[in-house]
């Protein structure tokens, strides 16, 4: 029976490579994307893998949950099963919070953690129902905060903490959840940021300095031989879907569990299932 997997985010980036990836390991594939319009990146890359017959574009906002329970139906009905779901649709932000309004800090969280929350809420019946598994494509900057990510590490970091607090009690009815941890990936995430450094500076005040300090290190980073193509960032997503028992936490590259490595000593996140789930009996 062909198992079927609802990816969030496939426009670009990781989201389209791991929505081929899947179609390419045997899933049927719904890639789903907030503009159905910009799917023909995705189309051509599912053509060029063969896997056209397997990749299955919808609409779906993650931050409106109308949107999200309507695309999980669609998806119940049509195919009869949702046996994962990847959640991998997310926005950068750059900025320091005295200079940037609740607003902004809200639609973070919004994208980043809440609408995280609600798909996983709508879909968990589902995949209670097949033995299934929910795999979170989060960053290493969902355990390490970085200056001038204020709002998206608060973000990241709100999922990593729901996810590993969901973990065992998804698992005590059959439900496997994984966080993925990218380090620097070149795609279209790092664009979508749509950084005008000149005009931050200028409006940097006393924060200019440290600020061009950050954008030289994150120029420097993203422009070295430790950034992964959305490929090889998502490999570990795919693999994840066909593991007979995912790991809690998995990082994309070496780079990345060098970079958590100072503060998360069990890298795999066994020793602290282990014991919280000892504390469910």
């Amino acid at each position: 029976m062909t198992k079927t997997v609802l990816i969030t985010g496939t426009s670009s980036g990781i989201g389209l490579a791991a929505a081929v990836g899947a179609a390419r390991a045997g899933w049927h594939t719904v890639a789903t994307m907030r503009d159905p319009g910009r799917a023909d990146a995705l189309l051509e890359a599912a053509r060029a893998a063969g896997v056209a017959d397997r990749v299955q574009v919808k609409r779906l906002d993650v931050t409106d949950a109308d949107s999200a329970a309507a695309c999980v139906a669609e998806v119940v009905a049509e195919h009869g099963r949702l046996d994962a779901v990847v959640n991998n649709a997310g926005a950068g932000f750059v900025g320091t919070i005295e200079q940037h309004d609740m607003e902004q800090v809200r639609s973070v969280m919004e994208v980043n953690f809440f609408g995280v929350v609600e798909l996983t809420r709508i879909a968990l019946p589902h995949l209670r129902a097949s033995g299934g598994r929910v795999i979170t494509v989060t960053s290493v900057g969902g355990v390490v905060g970085q200056p001038f990510n204020e709002s998206y590490c608060a973000a990241k970091f709100a999922v990593e903490g729901f996810m590993e607090s969901l973990a065992p009690v998804a698992a005590s009815t059959g439900v496997q959840v994984a966080v993925v941890e990218p380090g620097a990936v070149a795609s279209e995430f790092v664009n979508n940021v749509r950084l005008d450094v000149p005009a931050m500076l200028a409006q940097a005040g006393p924060y200019a300095p440290a600020l061009q300090g950050y954008v030289d290190h994150a120029l420097k980073t993203f422009g070295s031989d430790t950034t992964q193509t959305p490929e090889q960032a998502a490999a570990p997503v795919v693999g994840a879907l066909t593991a007979e028992k995912m790991p809690f936490r998995m990082q994309t590259s070496d780079w990345a569990r060098d970079f958590v490595a100072a503060k998360l000593a069990d890298l795999d996140g066994s020793a602290v299932q282990t014991e919280v789930n000892e504390w469910l009996g």
